[in-house]
């Protein structure tokens, strides 16, 4: 098989070009190229240029060994690597109980996916419903504002990026093919095969459900077991070591491996954690608002005279600056053609996020605008940035009414200091309702003062950003723990032997990708455990 790197086509050109770039590039005739797909793609939209696709390609060709001399001199030209990820080998049946997997977002369906293909039947404990179930409950919250704290946007099969864009990016650097069998296994399971060569990969909520169920069943089939409604409350330790855990409903199962993938939200069970002895220590995470303008502006943006081309889809964007006081501000899981959603999982909190279908085809776009925070904005206790996120939360759901409405206010407004009177064409999308308010109230001071420095800066990138009547929806707390288990590079509890802490809760990892990365490796070092014992 070879490669073929860097391929620059128009944007919206057809199958035919594709073969005869690739044709061109080996100076082959059509009939000896056996076949080719897609490895990666990515679009070129820089300003004072024409647009391109850029590609790589793997093709099969009927004499690859006359091509050497090209492949050679070529860059663009190379042997294809291995491309399959290689899943570990249990050398022996493991004694005892299965490993337990707590938790069913990314980092734990696919820790629990490669234990379960090597053979160990895990058994993943979840507090929340399955999808389908949780589905239910979350719009329910959204139609009816009755949030069951045990099933919304935060707790769940699927964890919280179930409800969002399905991201599906990740700056890891893996080498093992990890992220190829992650998109793969997406794939098989029903997410769009784009995913698998697209630069910026999504897989959309609505596919994002049925992904998670069909996952579900191929642990089943390979024997691992899932149990919902199943709440741990307590880890059983004993000299230092993890022996099980213990369930709300006062059932104890008991395994000498435990995988901790319990999100960044899981309050009560950190809670738990410190009472246990676990080491934990406070991080930096971020606050803000999100921030909606109609889809079109940024389209036009981005894309100038093709905005609006059906093969361009919805535009994006990143922003980044960094204040006077040192303290960064950027833009955070921007979802195009999306809406803003209620996040929450306690009751009498506000909390918000951006949510987006396959097509992205809604009339706004948004995204998160947060400031850092720092231990010493809210404290050197390892659950104090918790207590932060928690005042923020319930500050929001006092000043939006009591009734999870959100406060929002004009773009405008919120720079100049004044009250909006009413909402102009930018319809906000939260839901379940919102409430014209002061967002200047729903923050620190000095998060406040960071956005306020950094919106000028990102309206000099994106003519509009500040437009008077673009909106922000308060607030958003949850972009990532803010505190880590600490680990040793074995992936295990430095304090508490067999305790694997893995994906976003642990503070190792941000996102679908490389919290699925980061479960992958958790079961690949319990299967390395178990062939040495």
């Amino acid at each position: 098989m070879i490669r073929l790197n860097s391929i620059n086509l128009p944007f919206d050109h057809s199958e035919t070009d594709m073969v005869n770039a690739i044709i061109k590039l080996l100076r082959i005739p059509r009939e000896d190229l056996l076949s080719f797909r897609i490895l990666k793609r990515s679009l070129d939209a820089r300003k004072n240029r024409p647009m391109l696709r850029v590609y790589s390609f793997v093709v099969e060709v009927k004499d690859e060994e006359s091509l050497s001399g090209i492949i050679n001199r070529s860059e663009k030209i190379v042997i294809a690597s291995d491309l399959n990820y290689q899943i570990p080998t249990l050398r022996s049946r493991k004694e005892g109980n299965p490993p337990l997997i707590i938790g069913t977002g990314p980092a734990g369906i696919f820790a629990g996916l490669v234990l379960a293909e090597a053979g160990l039947n895990p058994i993943l404990l979840e507090r929340g419903k399955p999808v389908n179930q949780r589905t239910k409950d979350v719009r329910n919250f959204w139609s009816n504002r009755s949030l069951n704290t045990e099933s919304n946007v935060q707790f769940g099969e699927g964890g919280a990026g179930t409800f969002s864009d399905g991201k599906l990016r990740t700056r890891v650097k893996d080498k093992t093919q990890r992220t190829r069998k992650i998109l793969t296994d997406l794939v098989i399971a029903g997410a769009p095969e784009e995913i698998l060569y697209d630069h910026k990969p999504h897989v959309g909520t609505a596919n994002l459900v049925n992904v998670v169920k069909n996952i579900r069943e191929k642990i089943e089939g390979l024997g691992g077991k899932y149990r919902f409604d199943s709440k741990v409350v307590e880890l059983l330790i004993e000299r230092n070591s993890i022996i099980g855990v213990k369930l709300e409903n006062g059932n104890e199962i008991f395994s000498d491996t435990v995988i901790l993938a319990i999100g960044h939200s899981a309050r009560d069970t950190f809670v738990m954690l410190e009472k246990a002895g676990v080491e934990l220590a406070p991080k930096p995470f971020s606050v803000g608002f999100r921030i909606e303008h109609p889809q079109e502006l940024i389209d036009k943006n981005q894309y100038g005279k093709y905005a609006g081309h059906p093969k361009l889809g919805a535009a994006e964007y990143q922003l980044a600056f960094k204040t006077s006081t040192g303290r960064s501000v950027y833009s955070f899981c921007m979802c195009p053609g999306g809406a803003v959603i209620g996040s929450s999982s306690e009751e009498n909190t506000v909390v918000t996020n951006g949510m987006s279908q396959y097509t992205r085809a809604g009339a706004n776009a948004n995204s998160a605008i947060v400031a850092e925070v720092f231990p010493n904005d809210y404290g050197q206790n390892a659950l104090a940035g918790f207590q932060f996120q928690r005042k923020w939360e319930m500050n929001a759901f006092e000043i939006g009414g009591e009734n999870y409405d959100a406060p929002v206010q004009l773009v405008g407004d919120f720079l100049s200091g004044v009250m909006s009177s009413s909402i102009g064409n930018v319809k906000p999308s939260y839901l379940p309702g919102y409430k014209i308010s002061n967002l200047r109230e729903t923050l620190p001071p000095q998060i406040v003062k960071a956005i306020m420095e950094a919106l000028p800066v990102f309206e000099r990138k994106i003519p509009g950003f500040t437009s008077p009547e673009a909106v922000l929806t308060a607030v958003e707390t949850r972009t990532s723990s803010p505190l880590r288990i600490l680990r040793g590079e074995n992936h295990q509890s430095i304090s508490c032997e067999g305790l694997y802490p893995i994906g976003e809760g642990s503070g190792y990892a941000g996102g679908i990708m490389s919290s699925a990365i980061d479960g992958m490796k958790a079961a690949e070092k319990v299967i390395e455990k178990i062939n040495h014992q």
